[in-house]
């Protein structure tokens, strides 16, 4: 039994666990997770605390960079769409887009020509229509193989998320085109970045996944510690028991009232997170 028996912390990657941002914008190699990171979190689950991330990518996009984190626990994919488990090479937990969703993907691309939309299956398939220079970017960045499609139609069922991407100064056009939709409550659609807007199944978010990971592991509410840089992390900082935000986090995040800042996710925010786990316990 270690001081952290009985914790969840579970993170984002993106921006919280690693910087990637410039990776993305620029088509750079990911950055690995730093050694400090690293070191900070062996600590805290040979403590006997449990690490999870909690990540928008999909599962080949995680696999990518899997093996340079450190996790004793489930995984949390596609925006909270899925639970995986990589020790036992299966999926936990399931939530996948309605057929409805075909329609209301195909008219947003329509009517958008700026637009690209990526879509996501469990089997590891991507499928990107009309694909942009953000798709290409990402698709690199990730090392994601896909598919280019010409319609809905050639698109397998079922999907699991789907990944909007615009270049940053069209996003809020993006945003504001789906809000105006009467469709819009049916989904859980948010921003994961200044390019990327996801779209999952109602319910299928980071908080909902992370409380259901919390009630497969039998970890009290109280004791899950989240934390996350963007406006998609926002469910599962609101419903952690203890939440934190690195200073680089989208002002709206920070300023949530049951928030702790951290330093910037560059200058080894995880292990700083772990820090004041260790003055806690």
């Amino acid at each position: 039994m270690g001081k952290f028996t009985g914790l969840l912390l579970a993170s984002d990657y993106d921006n919280t666990l690693t910087y990637t941002e410039e990776a993305l914008r620029l088509c750079r190699p990911m950055p690995p997770v730093s050694d400090a990171n690293q070191a900070a979190i062996r600590y805290f689950m040979a403590e006997g605390g449990i690490f999870s991330v909690a990540t928008g990518r999909a599962k080949p996009a995680f696999e990518a960079v899997a093996d340079g984190v450190p996790m004793n626990g489930p995984t949390i994919l596609f925006n909270g769409a899925a639970i995986y488990d990589f020790s036992a090479g299966k999926y936990l937990c399931e939530a996948f887009l309605p057929e409805t969703a075909r329609a209301n993907i195909a008219q947003t691309i329509r009517e958008l020509p700026f637009a690209a939309v990526e879509l996501y299956h469990d089997n590891n398939d991507i499928h990107a229509l009309q694909p942009n220079d953000v798709t290409r970017r990402h698709l690199h960045v990730t090392h994601s193989p896909t598919v280019i499609v010409d319609s809905m139609e050639q698109v397998p069922s079922p999907i699991s998320k789907a990944l909007f991407s615009t270049e940053p100064e069209d996003q809020a056009a993006l945003l504001a085109y789906l809000r105006a939709q009467s469709w819009f409550g049916d989904y859980e659609i948010v921003a994961s970045s200044e390019s990327l807007v996801e779209l999952t199944a109602k319910g299928a978010n980071k908080g909902g996944m992370v409380c259901r990971m919390a009630e497969l592991l039998h970890i009290p509410q109280a004791n899950v510690a989240c934390v996350g840089d963007h406006a998609n992390d926002i469910s599962m900082l609101t419903w952690a028991g203890m939440a934190f935000a690195p200073a680089n986090a989208l002002p709206e995040v920070r300023a949530l009232p049951c928030v702790r800042t951290l330093p910037d996710c560059r200058e080894d925010a995880i292990a700083a997170l772990i820090a004041r786990l260790d003055e806690k316990y």
